[in-house]
């Protein structure tokens, strides 16, 4: 009886960047996260879980809305109904500047052809997520308005 109320009420998504919580969301039917071991749908009565996030799109699915957020990295902890996303950064697919997001595209494919001339690792690497922020910033930003 009580697993019944618990899929009934559904899961809380709280999402927190280093700038403070940017989503809470009580009630949602199911969250969508990309982890480095692939993609994961979490509802109601999940085992518990702590994953390692990619680069990549998240989705939260309440009274058949869906949600979409750039989500850059981080960690993903569900216990008791709980989703905690502990992330570099995130954003909600609303809120993306589109121009913004393919501005920095364009900087980081610049500073990634740069450092790829010098041959200097480090600075490909930090350019590679760079460029992979924007990309999924741009992706989410733009799947959000044909939804």
């Amino acid at each position: 009886m009580a697993e019944q109320t618990q899929e009934k009420t559904g899961i809380t998504v709280k999402i927190v960047t280093p700038e403070g919580q940017i989503y809470d969301q009580a009630g949602a039917e199911i969250a969508v996260i990309n982890t480095k071991g692939g993609q994961l749908g979490i509802m109601a009565g999940h085992e518990p879980i702590l994953a390692a996030l990619a680069i990549d799109e998240m989705i939260v699915k309440k009274d058949d809305q869906k949600r979409s957020l750039a989500v850059n990295g981080g960690v993903a902890e569900f216990s008791n109904n709980l989703l905690t996303v502990i992330a570099d950064s995130a954003e909600v697919a609303d809120d993306i500047d589109i121009n913004r997001a393919q501005n920095a595209k364009k900087r980081a494919e610049d500073r990634l052809a740069q450092a790829q001339e010098v041959k200097n690792q480090r600075e490909i690497d930090m350019a590679h997520v760079a460029l992979m922020r924007a990309i999924n910033r741009i992706h989410v930003g733009s799947v959000q308005g044909n939804r």
